[in-house]
């Protein structure tokens, strides 16, 4: 098998030119090896936070920041279909394809529906709120949960509205301009083979240069 990037590079580029993921067999049959081996590359993928497996370590769940089942969000353009893994993610997807592509959401806070058109290098001038629920630093915890709480607001009346209605603590809110240059630079090379993960030390100086200071953003 070949290096684990070649392996990650033909997941995140099938899932941005198809919409969806590639399955255990389409890795196989790209790299010439038998499927057990293709889903020993994926577990050590899914390992290193690179992409999330399903209960089975089988599937491919998500390749941040494409989602093979719906968390709320579907973003698209004139050629694919995407559904979006939460807020953050769905932000970053235009960048990363090159192309303006419209965010389809609804405001948890009162049910409205969302749309926002994203262009890849400049942020959407749209008065609307993200509100992170899940701190940094336990995102990995359960991250299908943490991507599914992730969510654009209508403002922060609406969040606070969601957080009493559903008993939860408030988490992080950021305005627009934000929450995008969060998702362009976090996701940053994300389709080339030279990308890595950000360290501890990388993601929180990232957050600071944002202004995203506090305990909710002490980790990554």
């Amino acid at each position: 098998m070949r290096d684990l990037a070649d392996v990650r590079m033909f997941v995140y580029r099938w899932f941005a030119e198809r919409g969806e993921p590639p399955r255990p067999q389409d890795v196989a049959g790209e790299f010439g090896v038998e499927v057990p081996v293709a889903l020993e590359a994926l577990g050590a993928l899914h390992d290193g936070h690179l992409i999330v497996l399903d209960a089975d370590r089988r599937g491919i769940l998500m390749a941040h920041p494409w989602s093979a089942v719906s968390l709320g969000f579907v973003v698209t353009d004139d050629r694919v279909k995407w559904w979006g893994g939460c807020a953050w993610d769905s932000f970053a997807i235009p960048a990363l394809v090159g192309r303006e592509c419209l965010v389809a959401t609804h405001c948890p806070g009162c049910g409205r529906a969302l749309a926002v058109d994203v262009c890849p290098d400049e942020h959407p001038a749209v008065d609307l709120v993200a509100h992170f629920l899940v701190p940094i630093p336990r995102m990995w915890d359960d991250v299908v949960y943490t991507c599914a709480h992730q969510a654009l607001f209508c403002s922060e009346e609406h969040v606070g509205r969601w957080l009493r209605q559903n008993r939860r603590p408030r988490g992080a809110i950021l305005d627009m301009r934000t929450l995008w240059l969060l998702a362009t630079r976090w996701y940053a090379g994300r389709l080339t083979r030279e990308y890595r993960r950000r360290t501890p030390d990388e993601a929180r100086a990232l957050f600071q240069e944002l202004g995203l200071v506090g305990p909710f953003w002490a980790g990554a």
